[in-house]
């Protein structure tokens, strides 16, 4: 078993193009030995978004602290502490912090 705090998991900027002031870190992985899937950690400061984009497997997203909108091609839902996400497979999407705090969230994916 492996249990460690989310603060001991370095925070890395993600470079992808259209990512605006968004970090990243995996609390949960491969390195770790996980068979099935990825557990993420994401800070998206004020005024910052990932990309508007898709790819062929689901998110799973608890919101942890802060405020903003999960915008897909059919509408934009609120991103609230306790709020639960689902990003089916090849759904565009995008997360942007539309507060003025960081929007701090946990993202787990299939393992690719």
């Amino acid at each position: 078993m492996i249990c460690r705090r989310t603060g001991e998991v370095a925070l890395s900027a993600v470079e992808t193009e259209g990512a605006v002031g968004v970090r990243m870190a995996v609390l949960l992985g491969p390195a770790e030995g996980a068979p099935g899937f990825v557990m993420r950690r994401f800070v998206v400061e004020p005024g910052g978004r990932t990309p508007f984009h898709s790819h062929g497997w689901e998110h799973e997203i608890y919101v942890l602290s802060g405020s903003g909108e999960a915008r897909h091609e059919g509408g934009v839902f609120p991103m609230l502490p306790g709020t639960v996400l689902l990003a089916v497979p090849g759904e565009v999407h995008d997360f942007v912090n539309t507060g003025g705090e960081p929007l701090e969230f946990l993202c787990v994916v299939p393992r690719q």
